[in-house]
């Protein structure tokens, strides 16, 4: 696997995102004095090591998976929990359940999976095939900021075209004189 795919990038963003928003809520940032006319500094503790990861490369930072994840989110429209499921035994400060990023109980986890290794193989068994292509494949290209793919549909032709007439000669050659 190639750790540079944005494919990559998107899913480790995505389900580190999940993961790494519980960590995040659990310790509240402390009150800094910042200089006048500073804006204030946003400083997150690193991400805790990923674990449960089955296709993301074993040796992903926290960071890294949560970068990914937020590709994730944003290329599918979607959120966290699409993903990752509650856990009703880990209420967060907001009285909330938290999510818990190892559990593999929610199918939507598997499918990104199944999706994140089809995207994989086609960058690396195809895309790279195209000589000059240089534009691998992501979640966005089919998915455009929808959890959905939105099908296809052809723009209509700007006039129709007269199947009465016949096709014009290739190559521009003119038929004999009679």
């Amino acid at each position: 696997m190639k750790r540079t795919s944005p494919f990559l990038s998107a899913l480790v963003s995505a389900v580190a995102s999940a993961a790494f928003a519980v960590a995040a809520v659990s310790q509240e940032p402390q009150a800094q004095q910042q200089p006048a006319g500073n804006p204030p500094a946003h400083h997150h503790p690193p991400n805790p090591t990923p674990t449960n990861l089955k296709v993301l490369p074993k040796d992903m930072t926290g960071d890294e998976v949560h970068e990914l994840m937020h590709k994730w989110e944003a290329a599918l429209g979607t959120e966290c929990s699409t993903c990752h499921a509650a856990d009703p035994k880990n209420i967060g400060p907001n009285g909330k359940p938290r999510l818990n990023y190892a559990d593999d109980s929610k199918p939507e986890k598997n499918t990104a999976r199944l999706m994140y290794k089809m995207v994989e193989e086609i960058n690396k068994n195809y895309v790279s095939m195209v000589e000059n292509s240089g534009v691998p494949v992501s979640c966005g290209t089919c998915h455009r900021g929808h959890l959905e793919p939105p099908l296809f549909v052809p723009p209509p032709h700007e006039h129709e075209h007269d199947h009465d007439h016949p096709a014009p000669n290739p190559g521009g050659v003119k038929p004999p004189a009679q």
